[in-house]
């Protein structure tokens, strides 16, 4: 039992691991367990394999940590595109709860993901439904609306391209696993997900992907200066997830395509900077010994499909 001023200020060198998972999971999912209930219903929910293949190429994608920097990059990426970013200020609490936002986006990600069909597609039904109230017009005069299927294209396309660029600039090397042409892969069979929320004409290839990107360039407007310094030091943050995050977002600087970089100001991929990739891919790593080698999604998925133990969470209530 820690009883000193000591002991309260500076936990012990035993205990930091388990803070550090604490403090990341109650980040990403609103639950310091990791498993809040739609992490915990990938585990109850249905049964067999969902829409992707287990430890294939999207759950290699999406379970690894490099989803944080492309996760960044996304959001920049989508914001180039007025429509898009209109829909997202006026429907989105983002500013004052971005945290609660972000464990809104992970639930659809993670449950896509490693969720059995049947919980997929329920996932899918519920953001659907969510899209439909998202509707207005810009102050152009333009409607949006977030079931628009080229909207929804378009937010597809700069999130795969996000989370792809990460995966190879900062992620754990595929191409042992999944050979040279692996990208495609993973551009061909995430575009379910996309479908799903009604979505089509989605590309199927990493060229397919950049050449789909470029298309959108003429309707496309510079990213606002004060969300891009929302996104480069959001509020909430201790002085550790600060530095940490920093390293997140440099990343992402020099991630984003060729079509979105100019728009966020970004300098974008081929801009150099190595040195900030490279020292963000050793802070991925350390973070990766202290989380283990799955998140709590994947445990949950694992446990359903026969393939691991049961998740830690397991018998406890979502308050436990």
């Amino acid at each position: 039992m820690q009883n000193s001023w000591h002991d309260r200020v500076v936990p012990n060198p035993v205990a930091l691991p388990a803070l550090a998972r604490q403090a990341f999971r109650a980040r990403v999912s609103g639950d310091p367990t990791g498993a809040p209930p739609w992490v915990r219903e990938i585990a109850t929910v249905g049964e067999g394999p969902g829409w992707f293949e287990p430890d294939g190429i999207v759950w290699r994608v999406h379970g690894d940590l490099s989803t944080l920097v492309g996760g960044v990059a996304a959001l920049l990426g989508q914001a180039a595109h007025p429509l898009a970013l209109v829909g997202v200020q006026r429907h989105s609490a983002y500013r004052e709860d971005p945290w609660r936002r972000l464990a809104g986006t992970a639930r659809w990600l993670v449950v896509s993901t490693f969720g059995s069909g049947e919980l997929a597609e329920r996932e899918a039904g519920r953001v659907r439904r969510m899209h439909t109230r998202v509707r207005g017009s810009a102050d152009d005069g333009r409607p949006y609306s977030a079931a628009d299927p080229d909207l929804l294209r378009w937010v597809h396309l700069a999130f795969t391209d996000a989370f792809l660029a990460a995966q190879q600039a900062v992620g754990h090397d595929l191409t042992p696993r999944f050979g040279r042409r692996w990208p495609d892969a993973y551009v061909r069979e995430w575009a379910r997900a996309a479908g799903a929320l009604g979505t089509t004409d989605l590309p199927s290839s990493e060229a397919g992907l950049a050449e789909a990107l470029a298309a959108f360039r003429p309707v496309l407007a510079p990213v606002p200066a004060d969300l891009r310094a929302f996104l480069a030091a959001p509020p909430g943050l201790s002085r550790p997830e600060q530095l940490f995050y920093r390293g997140l977002a440099g990343a992402a600087a020099h991630l984003l395509s060729p079509t979105t970089a100019p728009f966020a100001h970004m300098p974008g991929r081929g801009a150099g900077g190595a040195v900030r990739v490279a020292l963000t891919r050793a802070q991925l790593r350390g973070l990766q010994l202290a989380l283990g080698p799955y998140s709590p999604s994947e445990q949950s998925a694992r446990w359903r499909l026969g393939l691991g133990p049961a998740p830690a969470w397991m018998g406890r209530s979502p308050a436990a």
